[in-house]
């Protein structure tokens, strides 16, 4: 459950960033949402590499847990 929660957070904060590097210089409109999106999207970007990297899978059923 968390790698996918961490694969969600990577994908969107690296779409979040791309648009809003994108927008800052000059190939696409997202009006006055640009540093946001790029602030969001370092933020999410990392956060999910780091989840990722540090968390275990907790959807592993053990066999004490039986």
């Amino acid at each position: 459950m968390i790698k996918i929660l961490a694969v969600i957070m990577a994908v969107g904060g690296a779409i979040a960033l791309i648009l809003g590097v994108l927008s800052i210089f000059g190939s696409l409109a997202l009006g006055a949402g640009q540093w946001p999106s790029v602030i969001l999207g370092v933020i999410f970007f990392f956060a999910g590499i780091s989840l990722l990297k540090y968390r275990k899978d907790t959807d592993v059923i053990s066999a004490e847990n039986k």
